[in-house]
């Protein structure tokens, strides 16, 4: 309930002639925002607005009342009267959505304060529910603004900045895919407005980094990190802190060629040893085996969605680790049997670890075949798959294996010939008389 000294200088100004009332509104809110009482500051403002609104005050009487009403508000942020910044967004929130409905409702104001209704929905409403960590909500508010109306005319840089709000509230609540819808919006203007706005174009490029992390295209995400890195927009720390982004994407994207040019990328980096990450790249630059406390002490800084649970039941780092060691062992073994295999991945059972290495290498992430009658799957060590789907696939081994076990025999019976001509050649009396030749 609204105090009762507000209450009686509404009734006093109802007793005002019409062209006299809107002076006695702005005059009661300057009075207000001047000593605004903390406990009271919802129910006095409520009870400003319903009383302007009940009248028919006409449209531009009640835009410059409106823009009072939002000033006033606005004025609670800076502290005056004791005011805390908590009871200030639950004001702007409650108040801010009281003045648009009754905006909303009324189709002679909705269509001429369109400018009044954004700036209430960006600057009061979405911001108490930013203030709140209610970022969805925050998204859906500013997405219910409107861009395309006949009353007001939006520029592209508006746009992008709206949109790149609506995008990071969305991300805050790990919703990547309500964030991507409006990144491609994005996408269309963004040259126009990217040439001379580098901040922008920097929340631009971190934003689709974060929607491809989130996406789980870790390979994509590493480069969109690492470029960022580079920039000299932002702080050392903040390119570090990308740079360290980067190594954890590229750590969890599926083991490979592509992979192994990235990871290249980011070891040569000098910045990347002085990060926590370095151990673990450098050992998956060099495709070496990783063990299982080296893979429990990186898992302790990855974010949950990067820890989650993927359609086979593996986690998403498990998966990326399994894969990398596989790919470890075969630059240890020409063949392997499907049970050493699976206990060197510490998997539980050889049938899942053809299953793994079958996948890559129709996927061409790894040179190979395999012998599923003998259980043994055979590396190609000289040939390295391309990436595309198929190229890691094999010639059968068997007959090539035989072909490269004749050539050794016969490599080493003509170096056995080639010592004993010399041995003759050098020692005659060796050759027992009678035999042909002598």
């Amino acid at each position: 309930m609204a105090s009762p000294e507000l209450v009686e200088d509404l009734a006093l100004v109802l007793g005002l002639s019409q062209p006299e009332r809107p002076a006695a509104y702005k005059s009661i809110m300057a009075t207000f925002s001047s000593n605004p009482d903390a406990a009271q500051c919802t129910e006095d403002l409520i009870a400003i607005t319903d009383t302007i609104f009940s009248e028919s005050l006409g449209v531009v009487a009640t835009r410059a009342l409106v823009i009072d009403l939002i000033d006033s508000l606005k004025s609670l942020a800076s502290g005056s009267g004791g005011v805390p910044s908590e009871t200030t967004s639950r004001v702007w929130l409650d108040v801010g959505k009281v003045i648009a409905e009754h905006i909303t409702s009324n189709p002679s104001l909705s269509t001429s304060l369109v400018d009044q209704t954004a700036t209430i929905y960006e600057d009061l409403i979405a911001a108490a529910y930013e203030s709140q960590d209610s970022f969805t909500e925050a998204a859906k508010t500013l997405a219910a603004i409107p861009l395309d109306s006949s009353q007001r005319r939006v520029s592209d840089q508006y746009k992008a900045d709206l949109w790149i709000r609506i995008i990071r509230n969305y991300l805050e609540d790990d919703d990547a895919t309500s964030a991507e819808t409006y990144l491609n919006k994005l996408k269309n203007i963004i040259h126009n407005v990217a040439v001379d706005n580098p901040e922008l174009n920097l929340h631009f490029k971190l934003s689709a980094a974060r929607i491809q992390d989130s996406n789980r295209q870790f390979l994509a995400a590493s480069q969109s990190y690492y470029d960022i890195s580079l920039s000299p927009a932002i702080a050392e720390e903040e390119r570090l802190h990308t740079l360290s982004m980067a190594i954890k994407c590229a750590v969890l994207a599926p083991a490979g060629p592509p992979r192994s040019r990235v990871l290249g990328r980011l070891y040569k980096d000098e910045r990347s040893a002085s990060l926590e990450q370095y151990g673990i790249l450098e050992k998956m630059f060099l495709d070496r085996l990783l063990t299982k406390t080296e893979v429990d002490k990186f898992a302790q800084d990855l974010a949950p969605h990067q820890l989650a649970t993927t359609s086979d039941g593996s986690t998403v780092l498990a998966k990326a680790m399994v894969e990398h060691n596989l790919l470890a062992v075969s630059r240890l073994y020409r063949n392997i049997g499907f049970d050493a295999l699976g206990s060197w991945l510490g998997l539980d059972s050889g049938n899942k670890a053809e299953e793994i290495t079958a996948r890559m290498i129709e996927q061409g992430r790894l040179a190979g075949s395999i012998d599923q009658i003998d259980r043994v799957i055979y590396f190609e060590s000289g040939q390295e798959a391309s990436g595309e789907k198929g190229s890691g696939r094999v010639e059968v081994p068997v007959g090539k294996e035989m072909r490269r076990q004749d050539g050794m025999v016969q490599a080493l019976a003509e170096d056995l010939e080639r010592i004993t001509d010399d041995l003759l050649a050098e020692f005659p009396q060796l050759v027992p008389a009678g035999v042909p030749g002598n």
